[in-house]
């Protein structure tokens, strides 16, 4: 399965995103149950915001 996971598992100051892969703590935890769609999803949305 893939995963934007970098191991770099810290959540921002706010407690919302991750810094390492930029998912949001829910995006995180319901990760393995999303569909392949949803996941392709965030993973485009975080190739967007990647610097």
């Amino acid at each position: 399965m893939e995963s934007p996971c970098v191991n770099i598992c810290m959540l921002d100051k706010a407690g919302r995103l991750c810094t390492g892969c930029g998912r949001t703590r829910d995006e995180i935890r319901r990760w393995r149950g999303m569909s392949k769609a949803e996941r392709r999803a965030i993973m485009e949305r975080l190739k967007q915001a990647d610097p």
